[in-house]
């Protein structure tokens, strides 16, 4: 996917602001379920399922409860960084686009600065994205997720839309014995 940045606009606007906070709360999220692939069943069954073979190992395995504690602090570097939470919380409706856009510029910084500090992200997919890929059969089906016209076997040939990330490192400060980590920011009172 080839990216024009000269076409990008100066200020953001409420949606892609209310979409960049959307898409970290589902990343916060993500983390606190212990990163798990497997999504929700839904009601709505498609019309042909696809048939990927899973390895019978995987079958077998238990969920794990995922200490919330990690995901806690994520969100507390976040609010102190980024001033996620208030961004997040606050009613916009009464900003203009461009002060909602300031204010996302903050966000946008602060969590940058967060992921560069505390995470190695690194692509799943060396492939540029937009090229057409083959996945054979037995693929990692943790690592890809096939959307579209998924019918029948592997393998499977499809556009390359998102490279995906993975995180090869976390380095997040250790928590002092005691520390309460559903307090993501303190209260304040100036004196």
């Amino acid at each position: 996917m080839n990216i024009d940045l000269t076409a990008m606009p100066a200020t953001i606007d409420l949606l892609h602001a209310g979409l960049a906070a959307i898409a970290l709360v589902f990343f916060i999220l993500m983390l606190v379920k212990g990163g798990s692939k497997t999504p929700a069943p839904t009601e709505a069954q498609p019309e042909e399922p696809a048939t990927v073979a899973v390895p019978e190992a995987h079958l077998t395995k238990q969920l794990k409860t995922a200490n919330p504690d990690a995901a806690l602090q994520l969100l507390s570097l976040l609010q102190q960084e980024a001033r996620f939470i208030d961004f997040v919380q606050e009613e916009l409706t009464g900003f203009s686009d461009a002060e909602v856009g300031a204010a996302a510029r903050v966000v946008h910084e602060g969590g940058q600065k967060v992921l560069k500090e505390y995470f190695c992200l690194e692509a799943v997919r060396d492939e540029q994205e937009e090229s057409r890929i083959t996945l054979p059969d037995g693929f990692d089906a943790t690592t890809v997720r096939l959307t579209g016209n998924v019918v029948g076997h592997a393998p499977f040939t499809g556009t390359l839309v998102h490279r995906g990330w993975k995180a090869s490192e976390v380095k997040l400060p250790k928590l002092a014995e005691g520390h309460d980590a559903h307090i993501v920011a303190a209260a304040e009172v100036e004196l």
